[in-house]
């Protein structure tokens, strides 16, 4: 006697199974007495079901486009007096990309000092081609936000320090309080004996005045990624 097997696939959602049987089948046989005994192992089945739409998981919208934010615009701010213009340039730290992905301050911000003498003759009239400059470091900007009233404080530059050239060329700014105790006075002194220059500037500031440097110093310390 033959028996044959048909075995259908059952779908069961988001299942899989692996599954090995062996199954017994018992018949007569008319040319014995006895019943005979047929044993089928059926081979190793793997059923996985395939998930429908149903199961599918939602598809979810495409991130926004990152959009580029406009460099920062650091705006200078300058005070006219009647002997001399006083001119503030926030310069914010420079940054720089290591081969880690890491970001790390190359250079880190500070204030420009510019100061213009005043032309006689006129109102708000500088002479521009008089110029000096002197820029404060961080440390120097806290040292001269912490001033009090009556403090006062002094900076010293000589680009050949140390060199065969040093006090050929001297810049020292100075700021002292005012007698009323109505702010501070900025003196800056610069000697260049290789251009035989010897000269003072001098511009007064309130302490309204003052105040508005603090805010100006706070950017040019600001220490923000890129």
């Amino acid at each position: 006697m033959v028996h044959s097997i048909a075995i259908k696939p059952c779908p069961i959602p988001t299942h899989s199974f692996i599954t090995t049987k062996s199954i017994t089948f018992r018949g007569f046989s008319p040319s014995s007495s006895a019943t005979p005994t047929t044993s089928l192992t059926l081979p190793s089945l793997s059923v996985k079901c395939r998930q429908t739409e149903l199961f599918d998981s939602p598809q979810r919208p495409p991130p926004p486009p990152v959009v580029d934010l406009p460099p920062r615009v650091y705006v200078d701010h300058s005070l006219y007096k009647g002997k001399a213009v006083l001119t503030l340039s926030p310069k914010p730290p420079e940054f720089s990309m290591l081969d880690s992905g890491a970001v790390k301050v190359s250079r880190e911000g500070y204030i420009l000092f510019q100061f213009a003498p005043a032309v006689g003759g006129g109102t708000r009239l500088y002479d521009w081609n008089r110029k000096q400059v002197f820029s404060l470091s961080v440390n120097e900007m806290g040292a001269l936000i912490s001033l009090g009233a009556r403090g006062s404080c002094e900076f010293v530059r000589d680009p050949f320090k140390g060199k065969s050239d040093e006090g050929k060329i001297r810049k020292v700014l100075k700021v002292e309080p005012l007698l009323d105790g109505s702010g501070h006075l900025f003196n800056l002194s610069v000697q260049n004996k290789l251009k035989n220059v010897d000269e003072s500037i001098f511009v007064p500031v309130t302490k309204a005045e003052l105040a508005v440097f603090n805010s100006l110093f706070n950017v040019g310390m600001l220490l923000e990624t890129p």
